[in-house]
């Protein structure tokens, strides 16, 4: 016999590759933080022999999801100013209460509640763009959360940054200083093209280049953000983008909800990627992205949850029912996003976006054991033919039993491993006081 550290029996497993497929009672063996062994689960418990075993009579078992967009420490402001136009609600709102209240304890303990919050929900990596990137990246470490780290860039002053330059100074020492730790990777986050220069999108345009890794910005999510452009700079943004070179595959357009198909074309044949956010394009009337035009293009797809305070949920298993939904509606044909593709999004497609999908994205062996388990037993999901059918359009965050990131339990029973979650219910209270 084989040992190993865990092993976990599954009613059903959803392995995302190969794409389609629900595997049934099969097991994964996991050692070292990684995925050595999926197979039957007759033929695991004749082979295997481990530290921890696990069976999971009513779960299915799919890989960990992966926010592709968010702004964590956002969730501090979870409500504060809702039903607002997206330009109202920045500038007379938000910006205002970042520039009182933002510092490296607001971003830390907002990051650590949303990962909190995150992880419940099965999300096990997350892309941030936010001020103090390092301690973001410290409460992902806390938390046990793999994460993506945002070098945000934006030519305005903060508490964080002076301007474009002191911005990108401080994000590249804080990537040196963190670039040993796994469960960190990190992408350029230039803001949005009516926030940053040309000079500043050539300067990201080469770092990424030379680091080898992703850009993340906003991009075409209003139509008022295109008008500003073509009013300011005589061509939309995307455009702007293409001269500065950062149309390519480490591209993440975030949103890409007013998109002419000469754009998606231009998308398309560039190997850029897409984040998409639905709930938060619904919930400030942005739009809704030609998601499908997207895919019938071949646009590698994810999907974010976009910050707290403008979704209100960083839930990304309501941001697939959503995905699957809005696609329908919009396109008129209701094969336009099926339940594989959804999952398949809010995993393997938000992990190649970020140049994981190597590592974690889906369920094979010689991959991280990003893991999240499903309960299906309860009564709103019974009976159940179909699991896959059942993750996108039936269950939600509240059946998310397990959630194991590079192999280690962080959600048991539904209950947060190594988070306190009284002292985390203070530290949001405190902060709302102070914001109040």
């Amino acid at each position: 016999m084989k040992s190993a550290d865990t092993i976990i029996d599954a009613r059903w497993i959803i392995p995302v590759e190969p794409a389609g497929v629900v595997l049934d009672r099969h097991s994964l063996v996991v050692t070292a933080g990684e995925v050595i062994a999926l197979a039957p689960t007759s033929q695991i418990a004749s082979t295997y022999t481990a530290k921890r075993h696990l069976t999971l009579h009513d779960h299915v078992l799919i890989p960990g999801l992966v926010n592709l967009h968010t702004h964590a420490a956002m969730t501090l402001l979870r409500g504060l100013a809702d039903d607002k136009t997206l330009m109202d609600w920045l500038r007379n709102y938000i910006w205002p209460v970042e520039s009182r209240m933002v510092s490296p304890a607001f971003v830390h303990d907002g990051t650590l509640l949303a990962c909190a919050e995150m992880l419940r929900g099965g999300i096990t990596c997350f892309a941030d763009m936010y001020f103090f990137p390092e301690a973001a990246a410290d409460a992902a470490l806390q938390a046990g959360m793999r994460a993506s780290i945002g070098i945000i860039v934006i030519e305005m002053a903060s508490p964080y940054a002076s301007d474009a330059g002191d911005y990108l100074t401080k994000g590249l020492a804080m990537r040196d200083a963190l670039s040993d730790e796994p469960l960190v990777s990190f992408c350029m986050a230039p803001h949005a093209p009516y926030t940053v220069s040309d000079s500043t999108l050539e300067r990201v345009a080469t770092y990424a280049a030379e680091l080898d890794i992703p850009i993340q910005i906003h991009l075409h999510e209003t139509k008022e953000e295109i008008q500003e452009s073509v009013a300011t700079h005589q061509v939309r943004p995307i455009q702007r983008l293409q001269r500065a070179g950062l149309l390519g595959p480490t591209l993440i357009a975030v949103h890409a909800v007013h998109l002419e198909p000469h754009e998606i074309a231009s998308l398309a044949r560039h190997g850029c990627s897409v984040a998409h956010c639905p709930s938060s394009n619904l919930k400030l009337a942005s739009g809704v992205a030609p998601v499908a035009g997207m895919l019938e293009k071949g646009i590698n797809v994810g999907l974010g949850t976009d910050g707290a305070a403008s979704n209100n949920r960083l839930d990304l298993l309501n941001e697939m029912r959503h995905a699957a939904l809005l696609a329908k509606a919009a396109s008129g044909d209701p094969t336009a996003l099926g339940a594989h593709e959804a999952l398949h999004m809010a995993t393997l497609a938000g992990a190649k976006a970020l140049g994981l999908d190597a590592r974690i994205g889906s369920l094979v062996p010689g991959k991280r054991a990003d893991i999240a388990a499903i309960d299906l037993s309860a009564i709103e999901l019974s009976p159940c033919y179909d699991p896959a059918s059942h993750v996108v359009y039936a269950a939600g965050r509240e059946h998310v039993s397990h959630v194991w990131v590079d192999g280690e339990l962080r959600v048991e029973d539904r209950h947060l491993q190594g988070i306190d979650e009284r002292e985390l219910r203070l530290k949001a209270a405190h902060w709302k006081d102070k914001i109040a």
